[in-house]
């Protein structure tokens, strides 16, 4: 599915929408380049499953465990950003296994593409680009 969002409202709703249809044990990779609105996804994602927190960035942290409160198979967003990883070895030192599929948890990768290798082949695929002040968003 492939859909065009003009701000970063409208891609929040969309993601928000999409939180929706996910269940435990989803594994969503976000691609685009810097800019180009993967938190603003996963924002929205965690806004529709209830999350409290306030959901920044995890950058610096490379990852962050978040409670939900609404929705029937998901208990927790595990968040990771796997910008500045060197490779999935980075991310398996901090427990990622404890997480990916685990059937009450949801898994939101940004920057997935620079661990793909360790990415089940059932991992959903959100690739986010800019296209004249506007974000075209492919789901597949």
């Amino acid at each position: 599915m492939k859909y065009i969002t003009n701000d970063n409202e409208e891609t929040f709703a969309l993601a928000k929408k999409m939180s929706a249809e996910l269940k435990g044990g989803d594994i969503i990779g976000l691609v685009g380049d810097l800019g180009a609105g993967k938190t603003v996804f996963s924002q929205g994602v965690a806004a529709g499953l209830g999350v409290e927190a306030q959901v920044t960035s995890p950058t610096f942290v490379i990852m962050k465990i978040y409670d939900c409160h609404n929705h029937p198979t998901i208990r927790q967003l595990c968040h990771v950003d796997a910008y500045r990883l060197k490779g999935a070895a980075d991310l398996s030192a901090l427990g990622i296994e404890d997480y990916l599929g685990e059937k009450a948890t949801l898994t939101i990768i940004e920057w997935s593409d620079r661990i793909s290798d360790i990415l089940p082949e059932e991992s959903q695929i959100v690739r986010i680009e800019i296209l004249d002040g506007q974000r075209s968003i492919e789901i597949g």
